[in-house]
């Protein structure tokens, strides 16, 4: 058999040294090198990774690669069997509990590692969610379903239309828990802002929840995420999109940030997702809530939900930067995109050469608007000349609205009309909680 015919990854070096130790994949091997000794389950490599590396799993539950060298000595010590997923049976219901609809659309909440190509790919369905987390059967009746399997990189506004009316149809159904979304982290924020727009007057909690780590890992917050997501769809008082994951770095709880204000700041860690020019509405501890907050909208099953879930997509998100050319605006004038939300820097702020390009993409009725580039704060274009002469050029500030949640909410408007001057009204109008009046100082800390 040849390096081609192997299905384990391994080639080179490394798949020589497997081949003389009469090793397979699951199986539990001995590597000894430079007088150290490493044991553990041999498992498949990338596709991708080098000819020199041999990756087994610890007893530990961490994956290390050790590089072959002439003095390595790979010994088999124990036989075992390939890597496989086996969904365990699902616990009983209790028919007391409230219902709740857990709609899996993809990302790392529903994926597992793929040794093909050392990634993560979406393989959980959530139902498999439900039953490898039997805490959810003490908090509610679940429902599951695939909507979609995709990585949250790869949804679109057409995928925002196809959630909304998901959701509708179980708030239609009668659903009495809410709905869960298991959604990717790295869009979940322009998803949950999406949601927010077009779900309006909710009868029950919408909970997009994510994880920042895999289920098959031993640091992953899979699991933590959706027994906390689950039990705000049973027994939160508020009925508005929120975004539930965890609060710090540990398992101390997992903060609920509503669906405009939360946004992604960290690559990796758990406590990725902050709420920006707000704080979170509640906290989950223990599977109790916690609210931290007394403005928020209210449960009522009495509530008809209002679903407005059409979105334009020609809207476009500029981000200013040093030397940027002005063409860039020119080009999507050009393309007949219908807004443009600039994030600017500091208080609201664009070179004074791009004001002939911003000037004529005002002539052409496009909606241009402006958003800072900052993380916290909001928008001043009173302050200095440069914000004074961006809005008597047409430019309309946002106040402390996120620019990706502007971004999202153009997008959600023009689905609605295709007036300008009624676009520019529903832009400056707080619909989902995404427009405060003022920032309070502690509003502003990223703690």
């Amino acid at each position: 058999m040849n390096e081609k015919d192997d299905s384990s990854g391994y080639k080179g070096e490394a798949l020589e040294a497997i081949r003389k130790a009469g090793a397979e994949i699951g199986d539990l091997i001995r590597i000894t090198k430079d007088g150290e000794v490493y044991e553990g389950i041999l498992i498949p490599r990338s596709e991708y990774g080098d000819k020199k590396h041999i990756v087994i799993k610890m007893k530990t539950g961490y994956n290390i690669g050790v590089r072959i060298t002439s003095d390595a000595r790979v010994e088999k010590i124990g036989k075992g069997s390939k890597p496989a997923f086996i969904v365990p049976s699902q616990p009983e219901q209790d028919e007391t509990l409230p219902r709740v609809t857990i709609i899996s659309t993809g990302g790392t909440i529903a994926s597992r590692v793929d040794y093909r190509t050392g990634g993560v790919r979406p393989a959980l369905s959530a139902s498999d969610l439900y039953s490898v987390v039997p805490e959810l059967a003490d908090i509610a009746r679940i429902d599951a379903q695939i909507l979609l399997s995709l990585f949250s990189e790869n949804i679109e506004t057409k995928h925002w239309t196809q959630i909304a009316r998901a959701v509708a149809e179980e708030v239609a159904k009668g659903v009495k828990g809410g709905v869960v979304i298991a959604h990717g982290t790295d869009t979940m924020g322009y998803t949950a802002a999406a949601l927010s727009f077009a779900l309006q007057n909710l009868p029950v909690p919408v909970v997009l929840v994510g994880s920042q780590r895999s289920a098959d890992r031993p640091s992953s917050d899979a699991a933590s995420n959706l027994v906390g997501a689950v039990t705000l769809a049973a027994k939160a008082p508020f009925a508005e999109v929120v975004l539930a994951m965890h609060e710090t770095s540990s398992d101390t709880g997992i903060a609920v940030h509503r669906g405009t204000k939360v946004r992604k700041c960290h690559t990796s860690r758990r406590d990725t997702f902050k709420s920006v020019n707000a704080s979170p509405i509640a906290r989950v501890q223990n599977q109790k809530i916690n609210m931290l907050t007394d403005d928020f909208k209210r449960r009522d099953h009495a509530k008809k939900l209002v679903l407005k879930p059409r979105f334009d997509d020609k809207v476009a998100l500029i981000k200013f930067h040093p030397s940027m050319s002005p063409e860039v605006i020119d080009w999507y004038v050009e393309k007949g995109y219908k807004g443009l939300i600039l994030e600017g820097t500091g208080l609201g702020h664009i070179a004074r050469y791009c004001s002939e390009t911003i000037s004529n993409a005002v002539s052409h009725k496009v909606i241009v608007a402006i958003a800072s580039q900052c993380v916290w704060g909001r928008v001043n274009m009173n302050v200095y000349d440069s914000g004074r002469d961006l809005q008597a050029l047409g430019v309309l500030p946002l106040d402390d609205m996120l620019a990706e949640t502007a971004l999202v909410k153009l997008m959600w408007i023009f689905g609605q009309t295709k007036d300008p001057e009624e676009a520019k009204r529903l832009l400056k109008t707080d619909i989902a909680g995404e427009l405060s009046p003022r920032t309070l100082p502690d509003k502003i800390d990223n703690e």
